[in-house]
């Protein structure tokens, strides 16, 4: 287990002075790539190898909001290994009055034309697996069958490349946030007031600039308070990510499914 100091930038937050969803997502990508580098894996050693690990799939939970300025300690551990390919890494985002956020990752081991290749004996050694916390999982809900669909279409930007040469993880999560936004805008709905609760995506295609991403974005489900949204991305006809975001609205009123579906 490694830990460390993570500290979100102000370009972090909201209007209500609240992190994002997608920037806790790359706080916990810090703590990932500081944890491998504490380990002796550095980006840089994997640059020198043509080795690297993609994230195939994510869940996160939310146990409170953040703001900005407070101290923020990561913790990460493998909790598994399979094949020398398929990793499991658990990352925690806490301060000293509690935990912020749980994550558990799937990566995939590849090789540097982004094909599944087995990681090496001194990689494998440096990962060795530890159990604590289980995995974090998306918690149970109660499905609604509501016709209530939003679609959203945008342009890559070449800018948003990262070392890897497509987007990283956590834009897609931006992109769940901004088509629910727009459609809550639609709806009268401050934008603002979203509250995350819980977040899971699985990647299925790279996004590259220049690509047009469709985003089409179903309420499905109930959580308490919080509303369950399914967002298909697609590029034309190329399935390229599922994420479910668990959404409720700060301050008082009514539910936001209630809200939407009245």
């Amino acid at each position: 287990m490694y830990e460390m100091d993570i500290t979100l930038p102000r370009s972090a937050f909201t209007p209500r002075e609240v992190a994002r969803a997608g920037d806790v997502w790359r706080a916990f990508q810090d703590v990932a790539v500081g944890g491998s580098s504490l380990a002796g894996w550095p980006p840089e050693r994997y640059r020198a190898e043509g080795v690297s690990f993609i994230v195939r799939s994510m869940v996160v939970v939310h146990h409170r909001e953040t703001v900005f300025g407070e101290p923020l300690r990561g913790t990460t551990w493998p909790s598994d290994f399979k094949r020398g390919m398929f990793f499991r890494r658990e990352c925690r985002l806490r301060t000293p009055d509690g935990p912020v956020a749980s994550a558990t990752q799937q990566w995939v081991h590849v090789a540097a034309d982004v094909t599944l290749a087995r990681a090496s004996d001194a990689l494998v050694a440096c990962f060795a697996v530890e159990a604590h916390d289980p995995p974090v999982e998306l918690p149970s809900h109660d499905p609604v069958d509501a016709p209530l669909e939003h679609e959203m279409e945008l342009e890559c930007w070449h800018t948003w490349m990262d070392p890897l040469g497509h987007v990283n993880h956590p834009v897609y999560v931006d992109w769940a946030d901004e088509a629910l936004a727009r459609w809550l805008a639609a709806r009268g709905i401050d934008p603002a007031r979203m509250r995350p609760v819980a977040e899971s995506a699985r990647f299925k295609s790279g996004v590259v600039g220049g690509e047009r991403v469709r985003v089409a974005t179903r309420l499905t489900g109930r959580h308490g308070d919080a509303a369950v949204f399914t967002h298909a991305m697609s590029v034309g006809d190329r399935a390229v990510a599922q994420v479910t975001t668990m959404r409720a609205l700060d301050g008082d009123g009514p539910p936001l499914v209630d809200r939407l579906a009245g």
